[in-house]
C-alpha cells in the first residue's frame, strides 16, 4: 500500500496574507494618530509667537484695570495668552519687568499726547484724557515701588514726557508762571495729577456730576494760570 506524501507548502500565500493585516493595521494606526494630531491642534489655541510681548501686555493691562497691579502673576498671563507659563520670563524676566514695560509705554504714550498740546491748559486736559483712557497705565506708571529703578526704557520715557510738560510750562508768558519755572511745573503737574487720580477713584462724581471732565479740568486750569492780559 503506498502512502501519499503531504503536499509540500509554499508559504507565500500565508506571507502575503500576514504582510497585508500588517500593512493595513499600519494604515488604520496612521490614520488614527494623524487624526489625534488634528484633534490636538484643534483644541489648542491660536496664537503668533510674533505677537507674543503685546499679548502679554494687553493681558496684563486688563487685569490691572480690572483688580489692580497686585492681582499681577505672569503664570496667569501665560494661561490667558495660550503659551507656557515661562514664556512671560522670555520677554520680560519677572513681574517687576513686566510692570516697569508697562510704566514705560505709558510715559511713552503721554509724551506723545501732551506733546501735541496747543498751550498748557490743553496739556493739562490732555493729562486727564491719559488716565481715563490709560487708568491701568497710569496706576503703575507713578509707583515706583513696583518698578525696576534705572531701566533705560523707563528712564527715557519719563524723561520725554517731563521735557513735553515742561516745554508747555515754559510757554505761559512769566507773569502767568511767576518767577520760578521748576514749581510752576510742579504746579500744572500737581493740578493735572490731582484731579486725574481724584476722578478716577470717584472721588469727584458728586463736584463733577454730568459735566465733562475734560472741561471741568479746563475751567480749574484757568484759576490757577492766566493770560498774561487777564
Amino acid at each position: 500500500m503506498s502512502t501519499a506524501k503531504p503536499a509540500k507548502t509554499d508559504g507565500t500565500a500565508e506571507s502575503a496574507e500576514t504582510a497585508g493585516t500588517a500593512e493595513s493595521a499600519g494604515t488604520v494606526e496612521s490614520a488614527e494618530t494623524a487624526e489625534s494630531a488634528k484633534a490636538s491642534e484643534g483644541t489648542r489655541r491660536p496664537y503668533h509667537h510674533g505677537d507674543l510681548r503685546r499679548a502679554i501686555l494687553t493681558a496684563a493691562l486688563d487685569v490691572i484695570a480690572a483688580d489692580g497691579p497686585a492681582a499681577l502673576s505672569l503664570r496667569d498671563l501665560a494661561r490667558r495668552a495660550g503659551v507656557s507659563h515661562a514664556a512671560p520670563a522670555h520677554h520680560f524676566k519677572d513681574r517687576t519687568g513686566l510692570l516697569t514695560a508697562i510704566a514705560a509705554e505709558g510715559f511713552g504714550l503721554l509724551a506723545g499726547a501732551i506733546g501735541e498740546a496747543a498751550d498748557l491748559k490743553d496739556a493739562g486736559v490732555r493729562y486727564v484724557r491719559f488716565a481715563r483712557e490709560h487708568p491701568a497705565h497710569f496706576q503703575v506708571m507713578f509707583a515706583p515701588e513696583l518698578l525696576r529703578d534705572g531701566d533705560l526704557e523707563l528712564t527715557t520715557a519719563r524723561a520725554l514726557a517731563t521735557d513735553a510738560l515742561r516745554h508747555a510750562v515754559s510757554a505761559v508768558p512769566p507773569e502767568g508762571r511767576g518767577p520760578d519755572d521748576r514749581l510752576a511745573g510742579v504746579a500744572a503737574w500737581s493740578l493735572a495729577h490731582g484731579f486725574a487720580t481724584l476722578l478716577l477713584g470717584h472721588n469727584l462724581d458728586g463736584a463733577v456730576g454730568e459735566q465733562d471732565p475734560e472741561e471741568v479740568f479746563r475751567v480749574l486750569a484757568g484759576m490757577l494760570f492766566r493770560p498774561a492780559s487777564a
